[in-house]
């Protein structure tokens, strides 16, 4: 190496701006890099894989030869600082800013709501951004795939859609055109439907932004790349450069005889390109290099060759940069030549996100040996050459079965380097396909994948060659070897179909307890792969050989469409809401949409979180040790090596704790001896950094002894009779019932726990104020007042000595409530121990293992029904898991029974639930508290009637519906059920039901293998606690003698717009513009005792309470006003000042008592219900399970909405967050315990992919709500049972494909209904073939 030039120093730009880093350390990623050493905090941590893109930033770079400079987004947590030498980084905050302008880009999706929380919108402005410096005017399609690899966990993606869709060429965003103008989507649509039903009530609009006053995209504005890189990159000579850290050097050779020369002499140096492979196996299973090898300047490593024969492609070329050097040669070369090229666009198109793909390259693909890579497969089937050099030789060699050695592990030799893959043309008589099945369709690893090539004699149909690979079907990429070999010089018919079958089954086969499970799912795949590839062949076969019924007996053309993939466009939508009325005063903007209060300082990352709040002098980091027993005894706690290792502060443990270490129904604050759940906390380490800390957390070394039983599932906790508490709920004669109705039926549903996935995880900063114990404190928390509480108890002091401060929260959903006071006061312990302010930030992986979910239930029910479709009696037992600890358990298994009527009125109904206790970590509240597993049973009955009944599930909904003024709830709750009717006969009409089921009867006749299914629901939510002491709330007004206004209420702003929708109120109230107040945070300092910020009616209680202090504060104003009422707010509020006039007014509000009687069955107090009704259609794909989501229409009872655009936003989000819960959002347990989805790599929310293609929300016109706050109603958890909508419009769409085969009875349909759920439902001769999967031994996951 001394022949080398050691680059000492690090040399890019930031935002324009040069940064030199001397010994850039190799394991420093970029994401940490800009937030801490830059304070450039726009950029965001949400997952630290790579795969929720709130960290995306563009790079630039130079490209010599070319003579052009280069943009792409890359996730900067994956993305090592040494990989930036020379390059331009670009954060949001170089964009635009509050402080100079912003930048068109945060400018439309701040003003077209698409920003709730703010937490992923830098993100997705960064890609967005990146899109238009590599084409101002986009198409819909680039569109797509820019989103395609950003997560957002509050909108529902279509408002951000709406925004970017702007910039496309060709848009079809309703928001263009003048007010008052109907949306284009309001006319008919294909097939007939129509969209105009409430679009005809004048009172009613549909624009929530003005995209006409949009700044225009300006590129000449633009950053310029830096002139002195472009020097750099064009005048120096290449050469190696080398950066040390403390453990790890990097090696950049700038020619390949020093890159062979490098990897002979460090044999076990990886090459990394990307680190899209070696950074997430360094992060989170451990790897370690001291040596890596950056390749990326070797010219032969990225060279692009096009020859008689082929394509061939540098190893380091990325994947975007392959896939758009085969989609311009299919569009030159004949289509007989370039059959493997399409068919690797077709995964590549998938594969990843767009970060992703820009920078993991296709070398590093396949020598990563992942059996899951969607590119191996194809490269293999189509023989395609690998070139492999050494310093001592040279050699080609096919990439096939023989490359792939075993797991992440080929034939390469150590010394080796893939130097490029050649791709051959294809030719005729060849034809090439590519399948995956994914638990998403985009930016999702694949469950199982297949490349597949045959080859026939020419002119004839006999088989030449036929080579098949599948992936996710061992340990590494599978060839199908001896079926394939079988088949050969074989007719392709029906007979090849099924003996190639029958031949594949044999050859590839998995273990029962085979990871990653699914194994009849995953063997279903491989043969309905080939049947696709069959057809697909058979169709080219029959326009070659031009020859009618070809193959003797012909295919029915209905059955082509399992050749089709299924596609999915962008979201549209329409979005119909109240008009205000004519005459209310301009400055009043209660009913306007009006754009929340952050979401220009979110667009351009200025908005503040937790853990971008600037670190403080002598601040440390705590990382917890957690258990790794799901039920043990702790025998010892040996931290000797952790507290030696350097920087390590000190070990918190239950002994440190000086006051109470339980927390109401939380348990242990810090476990002493006996864990309950893996994850539970045992103790923390205290260090000067994250990384010391989290270095010395694994060092922790527990001794335990595991105890009896180990209660994991629900079955478990009924064997074992494991149950906190038990509720029952009773109306009517339910036995007499029984004796007198038609028929009866018995059937059960499982629903499955979801996990919260806020963007920002679990954030606390700690601050010892250093004297009289106070403590200050930083909390990312829907409940304040219990972190207040909570932490005072444990360090024994006072509340009024703990001051909790929440700015914004970046998502919640229920799941930063009383988990995180627990955290809060392990933070302040470890303050109150070392004297030092301490940082708290769970990473994805931690946060998912500790913290619970929404519960799991069980529904086992017993339905008495006349033939006509009326149910009479109803009896249902329900099971809920709980986990380790009581939390809100019993709270929401209450909810559940409550709302087992779920908008239907049964006479004789007879309810029973158990809270069970486990050994999971504890679940906990979460969006909806309940109500979600409760319509998921309830509809699971109503559609086994209808089946029964041989009648539309509809019409057994519409038959059952409650109807009149007054109704009673089955815990005896009087109300009126018009709405819920009107809502109901709204979305019938909206979604022009009747005409779309005829049309989807109709697509059913014509498809075999792809069915539609529909459905629609009435949906009824109560709002409110059911805790009486919880309704009530406190507001501090405060105004100065300029006129200004200072607002403080009991809430937290968490993207739900609770923020915005006050000063909303207080703006209508005093009568003066929104500019003239401020609010600027929550604090237990100004209003104390607060409620949690949930259950739909934080605007209700906290905006009575604002109200109430605005009126005391107008008493006091009365007299000037009287005086001179020609005078402004100015003139009135200073004469005030100048009287001695208090100008800082409390507000309070009192809301009712809700309460339950379990003895009578009876509830009381309860103030209002949301009605509702959504409609939903799908199609799915029989032979893989997949399934897209086509139209949903959602018709909500909002009343008389305070912001439109907020409520409509809530809907959406909402209802995508009931999506996934329902369709695909899964979580995985071990047998011991242990989670296995613990990020997004496993645990996949809904994408921009997953959202209906169209999308409308109807507010309920003329609804007036006179038990809240300007009539107006709590929705923001209410469309979370919209989701519930596709479950069983999949179900129907099942229905239809079971009839294919003459299946007509019930079936159980659990969720989330998984494309493994869609698919193993769907039965056919196919999944007759597969055996059923019996485990000889433990299985490798288990439903909980």
């Amino acid at each position: 190496m001394s022949q080398h030039i050691i680059a000492d120093e690090l040399v890019f730009f930031v935002n324009g701006r040069k940064v030199r880093e001397q010994n850039a350390d190799p394991e420093t990623m970029l994401l940490p890099y800009l937030r801490r050493t830059l304070r450039q905090t726009g950029t965001k941590y949400g997952c630290g894989g790579g795969g929720c893109g709130a960290c995306t930033v563009m790079i630039s770079k130079y490209n010599v030869l070319e003579k052009k400079i280069l943009h792409f987004s890359v996730n900067a947590c994956l993305t090592p600082l040494c990989m930036l030498h020379g390059a331009a980084v670009t954060t949001v905050e170089g964009i635009g800013s509050t402080r100079t302008s912003i930048h068109p880009v945060q400018e439309r999706i701040a003003k077209a709501h698409g920003s709730q929380c703010g937490f992923c919108t830098p993100g997705m402005v960064m890609s967005m951004y990146t899109l238009l410096r590599n084409n101002p005017s986009p198409s819909t399609a680039q569109l797509q795939q820019t989103l395609a690899g950003n997560l957002c966990r509050c909108t529902g993606y279509r408002p951000i859609v709406d925004a970017f869709r702007t910039f496309c060429t060709a848009t079809t965003c309703c928001q263009k055109g003048e007010p008052g103008v109907s949306c284009p989507l309001g006319k008919v649509e294909q097939d007939g439907s129509s969209t105009e039903s409430m679009a005809r009530d004048q009172d009613m609009c549909s624009q929530l932004f003005k995209a006409d006053d949009f700044l225009p995209l300006d590129d000449t504005q633009e950053l310029i790349f830096p002139p002195e890189l472009m020097l750099m990159e064009e005048k120096l000579e290449k050469r190696t450069l080398v950066f040390r850290g403390e453990r790890v050097m990097w090696i950049a050779p700038a020619k390949l005889e020093e890159l062979l020369e490098l990897k002979s002499q460090y044999l076990k140096a990886p090459l990394l390109v990307g680190n899209t492979n070696i950074g997430p196996n360094i992060k989170f299973k451990g790897a370690f290099h001291p040596v890596m090898i950056h390749p990326v300047n070797v010219s032969e490593l990225n060279s692009v060759q096009f020859t008689d024969e082929g394509l061939r492609l540098g190893a380091a070329c990325s994947l975007s940069h392959m896939k758009d050097v085969l989609v311009k040669a299919i569009a030159e070369i004949a289509q007989e030549k370039t059959e493997i090229f399409q068919a690797l666009v077709d995964q590549l198109c998938v594969l990843g996100g767009e970060q992703i793909r820009n920078v993991a390259s296709l070398g590093g693909n396949i020598v990563s040996g992942s059996p899951t890579s969607d590119l191996n497969p194809i490269l293999a089937a189509t023989n395609c050459i690998l070139e492999l050099v050494s310093k001592e030789r040279r050699r080609k060699i096919h990439l096939d079965e023989n490359f792939f050695v075993g797991f992440g592990k080929t034939a390469l030799m150590p010394e080796e380097v893939l130097l490029s893959i050649f791709i051959p043309y294809s030719r005729k008589w060849q034809f090439v396909s590519a399948f995956r099945q994914a638990s998403r369709r985009e930016n999702a690893f694949s469950i199982v994948n297949s490349g597949m090539q045959v080859v026939f004699k020419d002119e004839t149909r006999v088989i030449a060659e036929l080579r098949m690979f599948f992936g996710g079907m061992g340990p590494t990429t599978v060839c199908a070897k001896r079926c394939c070999k079988e088949l050969i010089n074989r007719s392709w018919d029906e007979d090849l179909l099924n003996q190639a079958c029958d031949l594949l089954l044999d050859e590839i086969s998995l273990p029962s307890s085979a990871p990653g499970g699914s194994v009849e799912f995953r063997r279903t795949l491989t043969i309905s792969f080939f049947y696709k590839f069959y057809l697909q062949v058979w169709q080219r076969l029959q326009k070659l050989l031009s020859k009618e019924n070809l193959f003797g007996a012909d295919i029915p053309e209905r059955h082509w469409s399992a050749t089709i993939p299924l596609q999915v466009g962008l979201p549209r939508g329409l979005q119909k809401f109240q008009q205000v009325p004519w005459d209310q005063l301009p400055e009043d903007q209660v009913g306007q949409p009006v754009v929340h209060l952050s979401a220009v300082k979110h667009a351009t990352g200025e908005a503040i979180y937790c853990d971008d709040i600037p670190h403080q002098e002598g601040e440390v980091f705590l990382v917890l040790v957690t258990s790794s027993r799901a039920h043990a005894k702790i025998v010892s706690i040996d931290a000797v090596e952790a507290l030696h290792l350097p920087g390590v502060l000190d070990i918190i443990t239950a002994q440190d704790v000086p006051g109470e270490n339980k927390m109401l129904d939380m348990g242990e604050i810090l476990r002493e001896s006996e864990v309950t759940c893996v994850g539970d906390i045992i103790c923390g380490i205290v260090a000067n950094s994250r990384v010391c800390a989290k270095t010395a957390a694994a060092a922790v070394k527990i001794t335990y002894e595991d105890l009896e039983p180990l209660v994991l599932t629900l079955e478990d906790a009924i064997q074992h009779k494991s149950f906190y508490a038990q509720r029952k709920l009773e109306n009517g004669n339910v036995d007499a019932a029984f004796e007198k109705v038609d028929q009866q039926l018995e059937g059960q549903i499982h629903i499955g726990g979801q996990e919260h996935f806020y963007m920002e995880t679990q954030s606390i900063l700690v601050i010892p104020k250093g004297e009289d114990g106070e403590i200050e404190m930083v909390c990312s928390t829907q409940h304040p007042t219990l972190a207040q509480t909570v932490v005072a108890g444990s360090l024994g002091i006072p509340s009024n000595r703990v001051t909790v401060r929440v700015k914004r929260i970046g998502g919640a959903f229920g799941g930063k409530g009383l988990q995180t006071s627990k955290m809060a006061a392990i933070t302040a312990l470890a303050a109150h121990k070392t004297g030092r302010s301490v940082r708290l930030v769970l990473e994805r992986g931690e946060d998912m293992l500790i913290t619970g979910g929404r519960h799991p239930f069980i529904g086992k029910y017993k339905v008495g029904y006349m033939t006509d479709g009326t149910i009479i009696a109803v009896e249902v037992t329900c099971y809920g898991n709980g986990g380790n600890e009581l939390d809100v358990t019993l709270e929401v298994l209450e909810q559940v029974l409550i709302n087992m009527d779920s908008g239907y009125h049964i006479p004789h109904l007879r309810l029973t639930g158990f809270a069970c206790r486990t050994n999971l970590p504890s679940n906990t509240a979460f969006r909806a508290f309940g109500q979600p597993q409760a319509i998921a049973i309830t509809e699971s009955w109503i559609t086994d009637v209808a089946s029964k009944c041989g009648l539309s599930a509809e019409k057994v909904r519409e038959i059952n519906l409650y109807r009149g003024e007054e109704c009673y709830t089955p815990c005896k709750t009087i109300f009126d059920s018009r709405n819920q009717l009107i809502c109901w006969n709204e979305c019938l009409t909206s979604a022009s039901y009747h005409n779309r089921k005829i049309v989807i009867e109709e697509f059913n006749k014509l498809n075999r293998w792809k069915k539609r299914g529909i459905s629609v629901m009435p949906l009824k939510k109560a709002v409110g606690f059911t805790v009486p002491f919880l309704n009530q709330a406190g507001a501090l007004l405060l105004v100065y003698e300029d006129g200004s206004v200072l607002l403080t209420h009991g809430g937290t702003e968490m993207g739900q717009g609770l923020h915005t929708k006050m000063l909303q109120i207080v703006s209508r109230e005093l009568k003066i513009p929104m500019s003239a107040i401020h609010l600027n945070e929550t604090s237990t300092a100004t209003v104390p005792n607060t409620s949690p910020t949930a259950a739909s009616f934080s605007t209700d209680l906290n905006g009575m309470a604002v109200k109430a202090a605005c009126q005391t504060l107008l008493q006091r104003l009365e007299p000037f006003m009287h005086d001179n009422p020609k005078g402004t707010w100015k003139d009135w509020v200073k004469e005030a000042f100048r009287n001695k006039v208090s100008l800082s007014t409390t507000g309070f509000f009192k809301g009712e008592d809700v309460s339950i009687d379990w003895e009578k069955g009876e509830a009381t107090g309860i103030r209002y219900f949301i009605f509702g009704a959504a409609y939903s259609e799908v199609e799915i794909d029989c032979l893989t399970g997949d399934h897209k989501n086509i139209r949903t229409d959602i018709v909500i009872d909002a009343g008389s909405s305070i912001n439109p655009a907020v409520d409509i936003g809530q809907i959406e989000g909402a209802f995508t967050q009931g999506l996934g819960l329902f369709t695909m959002e899964e979580l995985k347990y071990s047998p011991k315990g242990v989670l296995y989805t613990r990020g997004p790599t496993q645990y996949k929310i809904p994408a921009v992919c997953d959202i209906p293609e169209q999308l409308n929300v109807y507010l309920l016109s003329g609804s007036k709500n006179p038990n809240a706050i300007y009539h107006s109603k709590g929705i923001s958890e209410s469309a979370v049972l919209a989701g519930c909508s596709v479950l069983y419009a999949i179900k129907d769409a099942i229905a239809a494909a079971r009839r294919e085969t003459g299946l007509t009875g019930n079936f159980t349909l659990n969720s989330p209904c998984t494309p493994e759920q869609i698919r193993m439902a769907c039965i056919d001769q196919f999944t007759e073939m597969v055996p059923v999967n019996v485990p000889e031994s433990t299985p490798w996951a288990i439903i909980v």
